[in-house]
């Protein structure tokens, strides 16, 4: 990371897949500048955000001092409490103005899934737009969602100017449309210094592994598409062996290396920084700081004995299938191995016999799929449904009313809004299918997730109050969610502190809705193999607690080994637990 440091502009956009350490390498970025001097804001931008676990502070939508790190503050902007707070501006002004009634409506309309993004992005935006905003600090750094969020949220003000110009009814989703009026000049100037490079800098950051660097070259192409071509990519893990004759350590490294050599064309052109595997997680302004001076902090715990005591990938598989159908969902931060871990679900229920159907909801998860003969498989595209959506409500609700009510319609149906819809209704039918045989979701990471289920009764509200039925698919997606016979909710974590923690807060949110989590995987492992390197033999000690800690604590897990394979070892160990 030689001279990173020295060429970063007044804002610092970090981007990539989830799970790649955007928010470490971000974290480590503004350490690094504060202690050189400047004011660094550092402002994170996921639903799913751990920046307050990685700097040990905790944060809010404003700006707070950073414990132990002089210069710098932190923003968490949480996408509910930005929709909290966009819905008071909303409707502090009208209350004791306008009747009761009126204004029940107005919070009514402000309650979908789509205020909470917009308001997000709204808060993005007047950090990144408004000059006042972060006057006093000399760099601002962001750490964005993971790489389909973040792009769905950078087309955001293009779909909002749209619907703006043409709507004429002065109403809409998010409240009288002038506040949106008024923050559409933020919007554009947000977009506008985003892609000026003499003021912006985007990293994009991967793993080196091909489908990290394969999503990271998508992301370079669709950024560019936007106007952002000021980028450079940071490879975050790589790898080389110290011990020769470990053969996971060779694996490992081979598998880096190939990486590498494929590197996708479109990231071909960038300037490069690779950074290296570390023995220890990256938590807390002393770890954040080796980042840059190479000091490592000392080890922590002990390994321990691997008595294997844990239960086997078929031990998962055989209790999916016994009942003969069902739906299971893979839920988890990302880059934790939810999508390599649905497949391989796929592929061995394939192998009973019966009806086999896979789908995701990531707006990312764009790879092709391989899978066995017979089974089905569809990706929910946010833009091929929101235009068959649209389609129906103009035949069947738009066929019922004159041309100045159909005008209105297709006027309403231009709103993003319609997306969130759209894509509720498809992730409805897909899970419908599990009637009649196995429906395997690959679902996106956490902080989308929750807001596509903690959409269910928004949307409920919203489709009785404008589009008429619902259809029966929807209204038993809840009732099948929480039907523990039917529905298996598996959550995939990697031994590790952030991905545990959140899988454990995803756990929690969860039970809150009514939907008991069937198991946790622990998904590429070190504990189960008798590593030799040195560098692993120390990640494999830095695991250790989190290991424990998820067997002592819950009732069915399930222990899969690091593989140079992304797919699951079919017999990983011995049985028991």
């Amino acid at each position: 990371m030689e001279g990173f440091l020295d060429r970063v502009p007044r804002h610092v956009f970090f981007t990539g897949k989830g799970g790649v350490g955007k928010t470490t390498l971000a974290s480590a970025t503004a350490v690094a500048l504060a202690d050189a001097g400047r004011r660094v804001l550092l402002v994170c931008t996921d639903p799913a955000s751990n920046l307050d676990e990685v700097l040990g502070t905790p944060l809010g939508l404003a700006p707070r001092p950073v414990n132990g790190v002089d210069g710098l503050y932190g923003v968490n902007v949480d996408p509910e409490e930005a929709a909290r707070a966009y819905r008071e501006r909303v409707l502090g002004p009208v209350r004791g103005v306008l009747p009761e009634e009126a204004v029940r409506s107005i919070e009514e309309q402000l309650s979908g899934a789509c205020t909470v993004e917009i308001a997000a992005f709204g808060e993005f935006a007047r950090l990144l737009g408004d000059p006042e905003a972060t006057d006093g600090f000399d760099h601002v750094v962001f750490d964005t969602a993971p790489t389909g969020h973040t792009l769905r949220l950078l087309e955001l003000p293009a779909a909002w100017t749209q619907f703006i110009a043409t709507n004429v009814t002065g109403t809409s989703c998010l409240g009288p449309l002038s506040g949106l009026r008024e923050q559409e000049a933020r919007f554009r100037a947000a977009l506008e210094r985003l892609a000026d490079p003499d003021q912006t800098e985007v990293v994009l950051v991967a793993r080196p592994d091909r489908a990290s660097l394969a999503e990271a070259g998508r992301a370079s192409a669709e950024l560019a598409a936007l106007g952002l071509g000021n980028q450079c990519l940071v490879v975050n893990g790589v790898f080389r062996a110290q011990d020769p004759d470990d053969p996971v350590a060779r694996a490992w490294e081979a598998r880096v290396h190939e990486a590498l050599e494929a590197l996708p064309p479109a990231l071909r052109g960038l300037q490069r920084w690779e950074v290296s595997l570390r023995p220890y997680e990256l938590v807390g302004a002393g770890a954040l700081r080796s980042l840059w001076n190479g000091q490592r902090p000392p080890a922590e715990g002990d390994a321990g004995a691997w008595d294997a005591n844990h239960q086997s990938l078929d031990a998962l598989v055989e209790g999916i299938a016994a009942p003969g159908r069902g739906l299971v969902l893979t839920m988890g931060k990302g880059g934790v191995g939810k999508t390599t871990v649905a497949l391989e679900l796929v592929r061995r229920l394939a192998e009973t016999g019966r009806p086999v159907h896979f789908t995701t909801t990531d707006p990312a998860g764009r790879r092709p799929l391989d899978l066995p003969a017979g089974v089905t498989a569809t990706r929910i595209d946010p833009k091929a449904e929101t235009r068959a959506y649209a389609a129906e409500v103009m035949e069947t609700v738009g066929g019922e009313l004159d041309e100045e009510g159909r005008a209105l319609l297709a006027e309403d149906l231009r709103s993003p809004c319609t997306e969130e819809i759209a894509v509720f209704r498809a992730f409805a039918r897909e899970a419908a299918r599990s009637e009649q045989g196995f429906v395997v979701v690959d679902t996106a990471p956490t902080g989308h997730t929750l807001l596509l289920l903690d959409a269910a009764q928004a949307y409920h509200r919203e489709v009785l109050r404008s589009r008429g039925d619902l259809p029966e698919t929807v209204r038993r997606l809840l009732p099948r969610l929480r039907d523990p016979e039917l529905t298996r909710v598996l959550l995939v974590t990697l031994p590790e502190a952030t991905p545990v923690h959140e899988a454990a807060s995803l756990e929690a949110d969860l039970r809150r809705a009514g939907i008991e989590p069937y198991a946790w995987v622990l998904n590429q492992s070190l504990t189960p193999l008798p590593v030799t390197d040195p560098l692993l033999r120390a990640r494999r000690r830095a695991e250790a607690r989190y290991v424990r800690d998820v067997l002592e604590n819950h009732p069915r897990v399930f222990v899969l080994p690091w593989s140079a394979d992304p797919r699951p070892d079919p017999d990983p160990g011995k049985e028991g637990r």
